[in-house]
């Protein structure tokens, strides 16, 4: 059974190499895991960042639960991940580096029904890169189009 996708984070993509990847479950309370079921999560501008010893993702929109009343927490709050303590030593290793960060990739929901949400260790892409990447989109669409014409 595949995980379900909840939320992409497409800007990440643009803006970022990505050098490693990891998945950390993450703690929500049970008005945002009802949300996050509804697919009502946005992770465009969110990041995430070691804070004594623990991961931890900031900018991160889930929107409140709409039958959840007093108990909805507050949609911006900084949300703590779960790792392990060796796997987040690594991660504090690598971001001290110059030009590294951790950057949420995608949220999706396991078979089990545990929300997980997909990190990267990555570095910024200049705009020369950004603009390869649009280019090499650009003949590729192209490309598929022709093809499609020609048969």
């Amino acid at each position: 059974m595949p995980n379900k996708i909840v939320s992409n984070n497409k800007k990440a993509a643009h803006d970022f190499f990505f050098l490693e990847k990891y998945e950390a479950g993450i703690v929500l309370s049970g008005t945002e895991i009802k949300s996050v079921r509804a697919g009502t999560v946005n992770l465009r501008d969110s990041f995430a960042k070691i804070d004594k010893g623990e991961l931890w993702v900031y900018n991160m929109n889930i929107s409140p639960y709409d039958k959840g009343n007093r108990y909805n927490t507050d949609p911006m709050r900084p949300k703590k991940l779960l790792l392990h303590k060796k796997e987040i030593r690594k991660l504090a290793g690598a971001v001290s580096q110059q030009g590294l960060t951790l950057v949420p990739v995608q949220l999706y929901l396991n078979p089990k029904g545990k929300a997980k949400l997909e990190i990267a260790v990555a570095k910024g892409k200049k705009l020369y890169d950004k603009r390869e990447d649009m280019a090499r989109r650009d003949a590729k669409r192209n490309m598929e189009r022709s093809a499609r014409e020609r048969a």
